[in-house]
């Protein structure tokens, strides 16, 4: 479960985290809502669904309905301060950690698992699709370990 045909011809799936939670891949327009899946992280939730993870692409592009928060705990604060993102996947060479973050508009990066659960957002654009092997690697997801 969680494995979905991208459509560059090879599976992908969200974070390894959500291997066994129901999945599909975002869509331009979805509206998603960030949600602790009970398997240790947070991911994106179909709004039409919450036990289905929305699996969202390196490039994807987010406007949340509010600026983005986490808990004090991760930052000393709660917001951001921001409301658009772009999903990115952060510490690839390490299989073992969690792969999935928003990049801000400041540069900042915060992994999707620290976000506070219940935050909107909508699906603004899907990157494009790849021409070339270094754009194709920056889309590439980590690979599962199992």
């Amino acid at each position: 479960m969680g494995l979905w045909g991208s459509s560059y011809g090879v599976l992908e799936m969200c974070d390894y985290s959500l291997q066994t939670v129901r999945s599909r891949p975002a869509r331009v327009g979805d509206r998603l809502t960030t949600r602790h899946f009970g398997t240790g992280t947070r991911g994106f939730a179909a709004q039409e669904d919450a036990r289905v993870a929305v699996c969202v692409l390196p490039g994807t592009e987010l406007a949340f309905e509010q600026e983005v928060e986490i808990p004090a705990f991760f930052s000393g604060g709660k917001s951001i301060g921001h409301r658009t993102a772009i999903f990115r996947q952060v510490n690839k060479d390490n299989p073992l950690v969690h792969h999935d973050a928003l990049e801000f508009p400041d540069g900042r990066r915060v992994l999707l698992t620290e976000l506070c659960e219940g935050q909107r957002a909508a699906v603004l654009q899907l990157p494009s699709i790849p021409t070339t092997e270094a754009e194709k690697e920056a889309q590439r997801r980590v690979e599962v370990v199992a």
